[in-house]
């Protein structure tokens, strides 16, 4: 059995359960790139304050470049015995590099170091997010400017309301794309703060350039407080949320698709690459890519509640507690980089029958609103209108008539002298969109200057690309 780093006070060696259980290099192994970038940018800063020698510094920093391209490359299998990756790296280093590689923990804990971790780790994912959420933007709008004239029902409390354009309805999810896309740019933002130096919760008395590993690692600033730098997880938690929110709009987006495509709405086709079989009914196609997506949603609103859950009964500063907040995390990102990306790919191979579409349009009195609106604009009060199209409708249904153009003038004339001949134009499926203009409207003009404004907007550098202010870090 391996000797502990911290063995020095313990007469017992650690029982062989107690090290199964709470051992995370299973899983934290995943840092092991960013605990190099880290440790690389704290050996050159103690090499600068002379803390360790210029030489001592290079060797480690050496070192542990070598060790990097170890993992890369697979050779390296990490230690359950060693409990984290923090302690197999610095295990390798030393077996590298000799005793000085004992030297690069001088100035800081394991609890700081976790926390710079898991920091860098989030902001190069947050990055990677961001451009797939563009990629799926760029897909919408791609299906959107395919389809700028095709008319479909839109819908409230899931009965046909208003006829409006598929390109309307499409970028109704870049908009929501977009939020998400702000919304962990903001996180990257707030959690784009360096915690070393903090050391196990007080800080070290070794004089550190906090600073200066800073601006190394491309930190906007250093904490301000040393017990919250070590049991701060609100960046973590942060994030979480905006994964969830993305991720109930992937499932909105992925519950369109299910219904859209059944033989009942029949306004998709998936492709079949993206689509599965019954083991049992061979006629069966399935959105499988859809459903799961929309059942994955549940998955990162768990990962969310997990660490709620976690960090809600924590003293400060450090607890084992937090431990349990990497598996969570991890998930959560492969989970919602995974279904972008499934997402990416489908959308742009989905057929559209646009014939479909304009048919349901047809139906279910989506102009009775304009004809009131007509009338309206004639003199009469819009509730008076209401109620006479309400029972213009009903007179419809009676007769068994399926549309409101399907009306004569004369037995529009019984209802109102109001009506004239030019009402059968002004209640036209394509009248009743392109009249929608105000601000986010339906309309075919509305619509192509906001595709226009959508594709600017997609240009916009993501979150990880902004140029940082001149002066490096600062404390705020």
């Amino acid at each position: 059995m391996k000797k502990k780093p911290w063995g020095g006070r313990f007469k017992e060696k650690t029982h062989q359960s107690v090290e199964a259980f709470t051992e995370s290099v299973s899983f934290d192994g995943r840092l092991a790139k960013y605990d190099i970038q880290g440790s690389i940018a704290h050996a050159r800063m103690l090499g600068k304050a002379g803390i360790i020698s210029p030489t001592e510094a290079r060797e480690i920093v050496a070192g542990l470049r070598e060790i990097a391209g170890e993992i890369e490359a697979g050779k390296v299998t990490l230690d359950p015995a060693l409990e984290d990756v923090h302690m197999n790296i610095e295990a390798l280093l030393i077996e590298k590099v000799g005793e000085v590689g004992g030297k690069l923990h001088t100035g800081r804990s394991r609890n700081d170091q976790v926390a710079l971790d898991i920091r860098l780790y989030l902001r190069e994912q947050i990055d990677a997010l961001c451009l797939l959420i563009r990629s799926l933007q760029s897909a919408l709008l791609e299906l959107a400017e395919d389809n700028l004239r095709t008319i479909l029902p839109g819908y409230t409390h899931t009965q046909r309301a208003q006829p409006i354009l598929l390109a309307h309805h499409l970028l109704a999810y870049f908009e929501m794309l977009d939020r998400d896309w702000g919304r962990l740019g903001d996180c990257r933002q707030r959690g784009n703060v360096l915690p070393l130096g903090a050391g196990a919760l007080a800080g070290t008395s070794f004089p550190i350039d906090s600073d200066y590993v800073a601006q190394l690692l491309g930190f906007a600033q250093v904490a301000e407080n040393s017990l919250d730098a070590v049991s701060d997880r609100d960046f973590s938690l942060e994030f979480l949320g905006a994964a969830s929110i993305l991720m109930m709009h992937l499932s909105r987006l992925c519950e369109e698709i299910i219904l859209w495509s059944t033989a009942e709405f029949g306004f998709l086709d998936l492709p079949d690459a993206f689509a599965t079989g019954s083991s049992m009914m061979p006629q069966k196609k399935n959105p499988d890519v859809a459903e799961l997506v929309r059942g994955k949603s549940g998955r990162v609103f768990g990962s969310l509640f997990s660490l709620l859950a976690t960090m809600k009964g924590l003293p400060l500063s450090y607890n084992r507690d937090l431990q349990e907040d990497k598996e969570p995390l991890f998930d959560a990102v492969d989970t919602a980089k995974a279904c972008l990306q499934i997402l990416s790919l489908m959308l742009p191979q989905m057929k559209v029958h646009r014939e479909r579409m304009r048919q349901a349009a047809e139906q279910g009195f989506l102009n009775a609103t304009d004809l009131a609106d007509y009338l309206a604009g004639k003199g009469l009060a819009f509730r008076s209108a209401h109620e006479m199209v309400g029972r213009i409708v009903r007179y419809c249904l009676q007769k068994g008539k399926e549309k409101i153009e399907d009306l004569s003038l004369e037995e529009f004339k019984a209802f109102s002298p109001l009506f004239g001949p030019e009402v059968f134009q002004f209640i036209s499926l394509e009248a009743c969109v392109n009249r929608r203009r105000s601000s986010g409207g339906t309309s075919g003009e509305r619509v192509e200057a906001a595709l226009k404004a959508a594709r600017r907007r997609l240009n916009r550098p993501g979150p990880g690309e902004a140029p940082r202010p001149p002066g490096g870090a600062s404390r705020k």
